[in-house]
């Protein structure tokens, strides 16, 4: 049997209702870095690698209803907070979602300008309170 290549994720799509209303948001709420337009219905931006595409439907896929984004963060109680200071939905606050016996999982949810769910993340190593 053939070893399988290896596989990374590279990409994720975002359908959305305006380009620049959610490249704001993922560009000045959470602080991706733009990267290029590609036409007037694609913006791509970067998340820690990952190449983030914003899209209007092109034929299919309903704007808010397609995807879940989860960015990994350093402090989720102040990433939370400060992305709801300039201008993101609140979801749901972040809350120990899992505790693993070398780790605590926080997640908390934010909204952007779609509807489109978007997660923080932080794996708390030694202490069950993120940020710390």
């Amino acid at each position: 049997m053939q070893a399988m290549p290896s596989v990374a994720l590279r990409q994720v799509a975002v359908t959305v209702s305006d380009v620049d209303t959610a490249l704001g948001f993922y560009r000045d709420v959470l602080t991706l870095e733009f990267l290029f337009h590609a036409g007037p219905g694609l913006a791509f931006l970067d998340a820690g690698g990952v190449r983030l595409m914003l899209s209007t439907p092109q034929g299919a896929g309903e704007v808010g209803c397609n995807s879940v984004l989860y960015f990994s963060v350093r402090d989720i109680v102040a990433t939370f907070e400060a992305c709801v200071t300039r201008g993101a939905t609140a979801e749901r606050a972040p809350a120990l979602a899992a505790q693993m016996p070398d780790h605590a999982l926080w997640i908390g949810f934010l909204r952007d300008p779609d509807g489109n769910l978007v997660g923080l993340m932080e794996e708390v190593r030694g202490s069950i309170s993120p940020g710390g």
